[in-house]
């Protein structure tokens, strides 16, 4: 069965769709001191796709209790499927006496579960920390689908270098277009740090920003600024994990984006897409 968190229903009740399989519905309440209960009253199977995105810390204590309460319920196999890794981010310590918090989840994680599936970390190293079999999705490529047909002479940037990957995947899944990636330039007398496109002429054409994940969105709405003032057509914004914290979207909108299209490994007003056709391949 396929047992949704309570942050990714929609994900799960599609991924139910694509693989056949029955999905189950959870419960999910509160008692009075604020302690969370996820339960699985209807669950009836010897296994179990936990399909819970990390967004919040009670997210993930959600996901700790969804995993104890299908074993209790009988499932013998169990496998998470995290589609946004919360604390992805602090793969590494930040000083003296300091968590390495993405290990510290995955060890939690790793003690309810005999399998792993993440879709982009943001950090890859992550699967590293997780004590049992973990596979890794790249969900990039469905980012293609939502785009509009009719991009002019198409421009898929990323935020730097190490990242042109995730361009490259949706320019070959949109099937045309070039890739490019933003470089930081420290200006000389001011001091300030100028996001341009590193080789890429921009003018006149569609540019899609492409990123696994807009958090707040002030990388983003910075590059997207710099594009509209070199004459960019129309800029997009694309990412796997729209987050889109706080003001993010406004942000964005106000720096000139066109469209914002995100997966549903987070569930928000943007995610015009799925991931759950990657997901039914790797479960297969």
């Amino acid at each position: 069965m396929i047992v949704p968190g309570s942050s990714s229903q929609l994900l799960a009740a599609t991924l139910a769709e694509e693989t056949g399989r029955p999905l189950a519905t959870p419960t999910y309440d509160r008692f009075p001191d604020g302690e969370g209960l996820a339960a699985v009253p209807d669950f009836d199977d010897d296994e179990a796709t936990i399909v819970a995105a990390t967004d919040s810390d009670a997210a993930w204590v959600e996901l700790l209790q969804l995993q104890d309460a299908v074993r209790e319920a009988g499932a013998e196999r169990v496998t998470t499927v995290i589609p946004y890794m919360g604390y992805a981010r602090q793969d590494e310590s930040f000083g003296d006496g300091q968590p390495v918090s993405a290990r510290a989840m995955a060890r939690a994680v790793s003690t309810g579960t005999d399998r792993v599936v993440l879709v982009n970390p943001h950090e890859a190293g992550v699967a590293d920390f997780y004590d049992v079999p973990v596979e890794t999705v790249d969900a990039a490529s469905v980012l293609a689908e939502p785009l509009p047909t009719d991009l002019a002479d198409p421009l898929f940037l990323a935020p730097d270098e190490g990242a042109i990957r995730i361009a490259e995947t949706v320019r070959d899944a949109y099937g045309t277009g070039e890739t490019d990636y933003f470089e930081k330039h420290r200006d000389r007398d001011t001091g300030e740090i100028e996001v341009s496109p590193s080789d890429a002429h921009v003018e006149g054409r569609d540019v899609v920003v492409v990123d696994d994940i807009v958090a707040t969105g002030s990388t983003m709405s910075e590059s997207v600024a710099v594009l509209n003032d070199r004459g960019a057509a129309r800029v997009l914004a694309a990412c796997v994990h729209p987050m889109l914290a706080a003001n993010a979207v406004t942000k964005l909108r106000g720096a000139g984006v066109d469209r914002i299209v995100g997966s549903d490994t987070l569930e928000r007003g943007c995610s015009v897409v799925s991931v759950a056709p990657v997901l039914a391949d790797a479960l297969d």
